[in-house]
């Protein structure tokens, strides 16, 4: 299930990085991170900025096999030292990519480690990279984080396809996702059809957009539940709420990491 299309992802790797790059305004770059504890917030910037920039090479280059860190130029960014030259080096790195997205459009053939192997992937991936990455910035930074409805709701679409792939690419803890007669509902309180059915089976799990009673409910604005969801905020934080089995609700959050 895809919500957006190319042309939005595109733009929204360029928006949701002046986002962060607004977060970084007079911030201490040095500070960690509670959400990611082996980064400060520059490095965390720097992973952001890499990430943009190894995924243009790949497009740029119609790669068909993972391109190494040292292959990408401009890969390590500036130092804390500068923080408007890290700035700069973000949005650059944002808009090329971007732009190298655009250009190839959707479908054209790439390596990716995931179930598509085209830019329409990579363009999803480094929106919901950057998303992400921009609520840890937020949370370092004692700053205020919200996301647009929309691209709150693909986010947590494309987190749940990816949990589902990763058995298959070998991630062993979300292997351990299964166990019939279990199910998760997310319910955002805020936004219309906002709603996630996770059911568990003795092979795995699978999910779907609906409404329906379950042995654990997370229910909260929807971008409270996306940063539960994405182990960006505890899931006994306000305005979130845990209705019923929260131990099956920690059983996931404990298997499910992602980004």
């Amino acid at each position: 299930m895809t919500l957006l299309g190319h042309d939005r992802y595109c733009d929204e790797i360029v928006a949701q990085t002046d986002r962060l790059r607004a977060v970084l305004a007079g911030a201490d770059l040095s500070v960690t991170v509670p959400s990611c504890p082996d980064w400060t917030l520059g490095q965390l910037v720097r992973h952001v900025g890499a990430a943009h920039r190894w995924v243009e090479e790949i497009v740029r280059t119609r790669a068909q096999e993972e391109i190494p860190d040292e292959g990408v130029p401009e890969f390590e960014g500036p130092d804390d030292s500068d923080p408007a030259a890290l700035a700069a080096w973000l949005a650059e790195g944002a808009g090329t990519t971007a732009a190298t997205l655009r250009a190839a459009g959707p479908g054209a053939g790439v390596w990716s480690w995931g179930w598509e192997r085209n830019a329409g992937f990579w363009a999803r991936r480094m929106t919901h990279e950057t998303v992400i990455h921009r609520a840890d910035a937020a949370l370092a930074a004692g700053v205020p984080y919200e996301v647009d409805p929309a691209v709150a709701a693909d986010t947590i679409d494309e987190f749940l396809q990816c949990m589902t792939f990763a058995p298959a690419a070998g991630d062993p803890e979300a292997a351990e996702l299964r166990g019939a007669g279990r199910s998760i509902h997310l319910h955002a309180t805020d936004v219309p059809d906002a709603e996630w059915l996770i059911e568990f089976a003795d092979d795995g799990f699978t999910w779907r957009r609906g409404h329906e009673k379950a042995t654990v409910a997370l229910r909260g604005p929807l971008t409270e539940v996306l940063r539960v969801f994405y182990r960006r905020l505890p899931a006994d934080s306000e305005p979130v709420e845990v209705l019923g089995d929260a131990k099956l609700l920690d059983f996931w959050l404990e298997r499910a990491s992602f980004g």
